[in-house]
């Protein structure tokens, strides 16, 4: 005798056997009890969740002789023909393949006639999102008035394809994902009766691998078991078999990662891509860790619903003092994009790769995450003593608020620097010279504020300010701050010996640019100081 797959094995014969469902068993039945049977019934939900389960458990009820609370007894002629598959009085229709206007029409010619046998004929039609368009319009009055011995059960996985024609007419029924301690108390269940010799902690990491889905995470087992047979199934044995990568993996790598250590991060890569393990789950899973530790940052009680041991907790924790709910949150980020660009791509080990780069160059970016983050690693830095390049310390400390002057202050050095001489006040001639000259003298101011005064059109008013013109007020705002405008002027100050007055603005709405601005010319040209030293006596 061929062997019969788990999931098949096992399919529910009870209303009461069905797991994680007990909002819809119940009201099923309740209907049956009280005799208020529908006549068109809606099943969504994902895969493995149990809709064509309760669907023919429902298409017995309803026709069973010796209904037993509301389920089927499972053991008259008529629960054993439906059971069996030959009952005329059940028909099960797949509209993946059959989703042509004239399957629909044929449907609609069967049900002028009554059931030979039981009270009801039902039809379920799964994936029923996938009928044409004629098809459904075909349907719809069979569907809105149908004989009184017909029921109409429709399965999707797609609700939302459904039109609304047909959504209006049915009772609609959601299946929910059923928890990892349901399934894993359901596989230790099954694997009793198997006489499988199961760890739970590979029960578990089965029942959380499978998303949700007790069909997916029954034939999970039935994979791992034939790896197994007359072995016990360990948990080791299971991330083997499944390609699954353990927790103390993803552990070492977060800590790779915030020490900015990119030979261990590769090493640990070339280590999981040798061992065979599926380079996509691993994304999953790690944002899935990233997703635990911003909970145990940002919540008092995360132990409760996060499901990890004792002894992994502890070193989550440890690794949350580690790092900063702002850098968590842009990892999950970067990890999320990766998520959806490498499900299409056959060099996934090199988008995760460029992807692990980025994460720990937060250089590479421009948004305000990785502003945030750069400016974290910045002041880590300079707590510890290390030196970090005067550019990058321009740009880090404009975007956290703190001029250049309070910078070497905070640093302990301002006592021994000279204070500076009184400038004078640069004329426009020498404002329209900064401006030809702008994206020169302008290089060592990085982050959100470089790229706006950079990217937005420089004007002169009559009071010989030099304006930067935002287009955007959003940008206008973040880069709008009085150290930021100090930073600015004592840039400018530096490269032409002069002070210039700036200023900040952003176009306001039905305001056009040319009828309140005079535009100065800007470009690449190389600015020298030392040139601009000499010819200050010109100025």
């Amino acid at each position: 005798m061929s062997y019969t797959a788990l999931y098949r094995k096992f399919r529910p014969d009870t209303y009461d056997d069905v797991k994680g469902q007990k909002h819809i068993t119940i009201t099923l039945k309740n209907q049956i009890l009280s005799e208020r049977i529908g006549h068109a019934y809606l099943f969504c939900g994902t895969r493995g969740t149990g809709k064509t389960t309760v669907a023919k458990i429902f298409a017995k009820a309803v026709n069973c002789e010796h209904p037993v609370n509301g389920n089927p007894c499972n053991e008259c002629d008529t629960c054993r023909a439906i059971a069996a598959q030959t009952s005329m009085n059940v028909i099960e229709m797949d509209a993946a393949s059959n989703n042509g206007v004239e399957n629909i029409r044929q449907i609609v010619e069967e049900v002028q006639y009554r059931p030979t046998t039981g009270k009801y004929k039902v039809y379920i039609v799964d994936e029923v999102h996938m009928l044409s368009t004629s098809a459904f319009n075909a349907l719809l009055k069979t569907l809105e008035e149908p004989p009184e011995y017909v029921i109409f059960i429709l399965a999707t996985t797609e609700a939302h394809k459904i039109p609304i024609t047909i959504l209006s007419r049915c009772q609609r029924y959601d299946f929910k994902h059923i928890s990892v301690d349901t399934i894993k108390d359901r596989l230790k269940e099954l694997a009793d009766i198997e006489k499988m010799e199961v760890e739970d902690k590979a029960l578990r990491y089965i029942a959380k691998s499978a998303d949700g889905s007790l069909r997916d995470a029954l034939s999970l087992l039935d994979q791992c078991q034939a790896f197994s047979i007359g072995e016990p199934l360990t948990y080791d044995k299971t991330l083997d078999i499944l390609g699954a990568v353990d927790t103390d993996v993803f552990s070492n790598m977060l800590r790779a990662i915030i020490r900015e250590d990119t030979l261990s991060c590769m090493q640990q890569l070339e280590e999981m891509v040798s061992y065979g393990r599926d380079l996509a789950q691993f994304v999953v899973d790690f944002t899935w860790y990233l997703r635990n530790l911003l909970l145990l940052k940002t919540s008092d009680h995360a132990e409760e619903i996060i499901d990890m041991s004792g002894e992994r907790m502890a070193a989550l924790t440890e690794e949350a003092g580690l790092i900063e709910v702002d850098t968590i949150m842009r990892y999950i980020r970067i990890l999320s994009e990766l998520s959806n660009q490498i499900k299409y791509s056959v060099q996934k080990r090199v988008l995760i790769e460029i992807a692990l780069i980025k994460i720990m160059q937060p250089s590479m970016e421009v948004d305000y995450e990785s502003l945030k983050n750069r400016v974290s690693n910045i002041e880590k830095k300079l707590e510890n003593g290390i030196l970090v390049s005067s550019a990058n310390q321009a740009g880090a400390i404009s975007q956290n608020g703190v001029s250049g002057a309070q910078a070497a202050g905070m640093s302990g050095t301002s006592e021994n620097q000279p204070q500076k001489k009184k400038l004078t006040m640069a004329v426009p001639e020498e404002i329209k010279k900064v401006a030809d000259n702008w994206y020169s003298i302008t290089k060592g101011i990085s982050g959100h504020l470089g790229v706006g005064i950079r990217k937005n059109r420089l004007s002169i008013d009559e009071n010989s300010v030099l304006c930067i013109v935002y287009d955007s007020s959003i940008d206008w705002e973040q880069d709008n701050k009085p150290d930021n405008i100090a930073l600015i002027k004592e840039t400018i100050a530096n490269a032409i010996g002069k002070e210039v007055k700036v200023e900040l603005r952003h176009v306001q709405s039905q305001e056009k640019y040319e009828e309140s601005y005079q535009l100065l010319e800007t470009n690449a040209i190389n600015f020298e100081i030392e040139d601009v030293e000499e010819e200050e006596e010109d100025f």
